[in-house]
């Protein structure tokens, strides 16, 4: 009897500090996104391969509003310690710097980066009975004629896309901006707008139901998701080159050794099936990076989308 109670006691014992360890070993990912968007998919994509790399829990919390800026604050608001990450998309890290005068982080100061996750370039997308099938002859269409394309938003990527190739062809395409990529498909399948920018993920299942014809790549090379559509550069349109990388980045002041083994694992399961595959089927290009190398992307899309921002008077909605 006594050496059951004992044996009891030390079970008990024994599956209180399993709980308490497996509680202790629980990682945050912060989207600042409502649930169901494109970033809140890839990162409970991510959640359970990188959870058994770590050996730890991962919660999603979706904290959206303020543009990044609340799931900034709550970034900054738990320990640097690694166990809270930030699952963004370019827009928030990127772009948001450049468009709102006062912004209550700063990218490059408050954050510290880990790893890129995918890159997400932008297709140029038309109803499938629009005569243009490239995008040199939509370039060649919108010089005759008034065109007008949809974006998700004002200084959104899709948007900025729409720039680059006013500029680089000498267009004025007009802008129509809508609160969210979805109005804006609809209203290109309806026939309302010309043409719209969107990540090749959002796009694939309309592309290959023949619902969006795609014309151009806003990229250096071809996708394999969608390969026989050519780039701008391969058309003779330079300048038109977005990416809308995915990223994870922790508080500044994280210790190194914290954000080495997040790198390493991150690496390591974007490379591993059926994540690499499941990204690469959707258009998104699965790829991993060093601390300093995703440091380099921030820094040079802030430059560039801070630049073409200015020069075009954008202002946030």
């Amino acid at each position: 009897m006594k050496f059951s109670k004992l044996v009891l006691v030390t079970l008990i014992y024994s599956l209180a500090g399993l709980v308490n360890a497996q509680s202790n070993n629980i990682v945050k990912v912060i989207v600042a996104f409502p649930p169901g968007g494109p970033v809140d998919s890839m990162a409970r994509s991510l959640a359970d391969p990188l959870g058994k790399e770590l050996n730890a829990q991962i919660v999603i919390e979706n904290k959206p509003g303020g543009n990044g800026a609340i799931a900034a604050e709550y970034l900054a608001a738990n320990p640097a310690d690694g166990k809270t990450l930030w699952f963004t998309s370019a827009g928030a890290v990127a772009i948001n710097p450049g468009l709102y005068e006062k912004l209550s982080y700063n990218p490059v100061k408050d954050l510290a980066p880990v790893s890129l996750v995918a890159n997400n370039v932008e297709v140029l997308v038309v109803n499938p009975s629009n005569p243009t099938n490239n995008a040199a002859e939509f370039v060649a269409l919108a010089k005759s004629k008034e065109l007008t394309m949809g974006s998700s938003g004002t200084g959104s990527v899709p948007h900025l896309a729409l720039e680059q190739l006013n500029d680089s062809a000498g267009l004025k395409i007009l802008h129509v901006p809508y609160k969210g990529a979805a109005p804006a498909i609809t209203d290109v399948m309806a026939g309302h707008v010309d043409g719209f920018f969107g990540d090749i993920p959002g796009l694939i299942g309309y592309i290959k139901n023949g619902k969006l014809k795609p014309i151009g790549l806003a990229a250096d090379k071809r996708n394999a998701a969608i390969p026989d559509v050519k780039t701008f550069n391969e058309m003779g349109i330079k300048g038109v080159d977005t990416n809308n990388w995915y990223a994870v980045f922790v508080k500044a002041g994280t210790p190194k050794a914290d954000i080495e083994r997040l790198n390493m694992a991150l690496k390591k399961v974007v490379k591993q099936d059926p994540l690499n595959t499941k990204l690469s089927q959707s258009g998104s290009e699965p790829v991993g990076s060093t601390p300093e190398e995703l440091s380099n992307v921030l820094k040079k899309d802030l430059a560039k989308w801070s630049q073409l921002i200015k020069a075009k008077k954008i202002t946030a909605e």
